[in-house]
């Protein structure tokens, strides 16, 4: 794409061959995938996925000028299914006319729903074109998987700190396409500042500097004497506030809880409570937050510490009432709460026990003696017949089974030693010896 001294910084600075491209060096680094790929003089069809402005554009195009192949951009956003009947028969056009291949670049491919996919799928087959999807989302769950099959997924990261200061110190210091000719430079610390607000993401820290330089040259307008350099509060001024990569509906939205979620249960209130803040500072929704505390309250504590379930509702209700900004508060106590108590998974693992047996067993009787019995018909069917009410024997412990016969000796909960649930332990194993012994007497 032409560029002039109108576009963009970023589109300007926008990388013309992998050797310019900073960073990504797993996949375009010396014997990795890309340059094989080109050393054979093949491509085949790709996924690049990565967050934004880590260089999935800008990958592609380069990669479509070093095969010679026809290029054709193509928005999921903006385009649809009807536009690609037109690519679909331009393609045709030109491999019957010069021979040549198209590169169909679709950005945002996870926009596509299934139908969209499946419109394109029969000319990625027959090798009409090359397909390069871009994407911010989880192809495992964005593109549907016949169409995943014939693709090879590339994992962009995130720029590093150091991959940011080299390409935009070079946009600032670059006379034909950068802002060489301005004459401009970084104050201590502006470099600095302004990679970490860029965030991984190099599109947003070459538009920081664009608006930054702007700011310094208006001033300097102004004021002849006033300084060429950019400041930190320049940048702040320019960014105005740090927008944090994230998507309440995307893979980063479960990284982030995934990585919450593991911090509270590996106990380390730190990490916990840091990644709650990323996630409330990003602008999840906080009630999400709440709901799944209360069920790692269950999930991961359960009767170790009864408490944490009682802690994590009043954090939902207090959420209610509070609202932002003071809500959080509350939902930090419950995160550094959770992330102190004793921990034990007794709980889940006593519903899957259970959820397991009843689908190996199907719809097992309830024992006679546990039915109810309310009408005369079902006394005569032996309904509720010689059952021990528990309120009337020592301890309030009576021998009788409460499982159907064919699995009466399952034991499906066992608590740990760790907690509140220590003393469940140890209080239902005297209940078992003294339970044992009544049967043996019984008998």
């Amino acid at each position: 794409m032409k560029t002039t001294t109108k576009s963009p910084l970023a589109e300007r600075m926008r990388p013309q061959s992998l050797a310019e491209i900073v960073g990504q060096e797993d996949i375009l680094g010396k014997g990795k995938l890309l340059e094989s790929m080109l050393g054979s003089g093949t491509l085949p069809s790709l996924i690049l996925w990565g967050p934004p402005g880590t260089g999935k554009t800008t990958l592609a195009r380069i990669l479509a000028r070093s095969t010679s192949a026809h290029f054709v951009y193509f928005s999921a956003v903006l385009s649809g299914v009807k536009e690609v009947r037109k690519i679909v028969e331009q393609a045709e056009k030109q491999r019957e006319t010069e021979n040549r291949g198209t590169i169909f670049f679709i950005d945002e491919i996870h926009r596509f729903n299934k139908g969209q996919q499946d419109a394109f799928l029969p000319h990625v087959e027959n090798g009409l074109f090359t397909l390069i999807g871009a994407t911010t989302e989880n192809p495992s769950f964005q593109i549907i998987a016949p169409l995943l099959s014939r693709c090879k997924v590339l994992v962009l990261s995130p720029l590093s700190k150091g991959n940011l200061g080299t390409i935009l110190q070079r946009a600032l210091d670059n006379p034909e396409q950068g802002l060489g000719r301005t004459d401009l430079f970084f104050d201590n610390n502006s470099l600095e500042l302004l990679t970490t607000l860029a965030d991984g993401d190099a599109r947003k820290g070459l538009n920081t500097l664009e608006i930054a330089a702007t700011i310094v040259l208006h001033r300097k307008k102004n004021d002849t004497a006033a300084s060429n350099g950019i400041s930190p509060d320049d940048i702040l001024e320019a960014a105005q506030r740090t927008a944090l990569r994230y998507d309440r509906d995307g893979d980063e939205h479960f990284n982030l809880i995934s990585a919450l979620h593991k911090s509270l249960r590996d106990s380390d209130p730190d990490g916990s409570l840091y990644w709650l803040y990323r996630m409330l500072e990003s602008g999840e929704d906080p009630l999400y937050i709440c709901r799944r505390l209360i069920r790692f309250a269950s999930e991961d504590i359960g009767l170790s510490d009864p408490q944490a379930l009682i802690h994590t509702i009043s954090c939902r209700d207090a959420y209610h009432t509070l609202g932002l900004p003071e809500g959080k508060l509350a939902i930090a106590q419950a995160v550094a709460y959770l992330a102190s108590a004793p921990k034990s998974n007794s709980i889940y693992r006593a519903e899957s026990n259970v959820c397991g047996c009843i689908r190996q067993t199907g719809s097992l009787g309830v024992p006679l003696h546990l039915r109810n019995a309310p009408t005369r018909l079902m006394k005569e069917l032996n309904y509720g017949k010689e059952y021990k009410y528990a309120h009337d024997a020592d301890n309030a412990l009576v021998a009788q089974d409460h499982l159907p016969d064919e699995i009466k000796e399952k034991q499906f909960y066992f608590p740990t030693t760790r907690g509140y649930e220590a003393l469940i332990k140890d209080r239902l194993e005297k209940w078992k010896i003294i339970l044992k012994k009544r049967k043996q007497n019984a008998e």
